[in-house]
This record gives structure tokens, C-alpha cells and sequence, in this order.
């Protein structure tokens, strides 16, 4: 999994830092969505996929490893 985000397109709501703060975390000054963790180990996928679904602004764009 590899991890994508928009800050320009990020709203600052926090819902991804809810979902995996151990991936996401925000800006102190405007709360602009940062990412802590581009390729998460597998026991976050879950909640960084949830994270992408929930975000209001879709600002987190998550692509699967392409198998060999």
C-alpha cells in the first residue's frame, strides 16, 4: 500500500488523524492534513482506507502494491 495525499484539495477537517494517527497527522498552523507514513504496515491498511473514505474533501488517495 502506498499512501497518497492532496493538501491542496485537504479541508483540514481531521478526519484522517481520527482514523490513523499513526499515519496522518495535521499542521498546527491551518490543520492542512500530514502525512506520517506513505507505505503503513499491513495492520493500518484498514484504517487508512477508512480514513480515504471518510475524508470529506477526498484529499487521501491509497494504491495497492502491484504483485510480481
Amino acid at each position: 500500500m502506498r499512501v497518497l495525499i492532496d493538501q491542496d484539495r485537504c479541508c483540514g477537517a481531521g478526519s484522517c488523524v481520527l482514523s490513523a494517527p499513526e499515519v496522518f497527522d495535521q499542521r498546527e498552523e491551518d490543520g492542512i492534513v500530514l502525512l506520517l507514513d506513505a507505505e503503513p504496515p499491513a495492520a493500518l491498511h484498514d484504517a487508512v482506507h477508512e480514513a480515504a473514505a471518510i475524508c470529506p474533501a477526498s484529499a487521501i488517495t491509497v494504491e495497492q502494491a502491484e504483485r510480481v
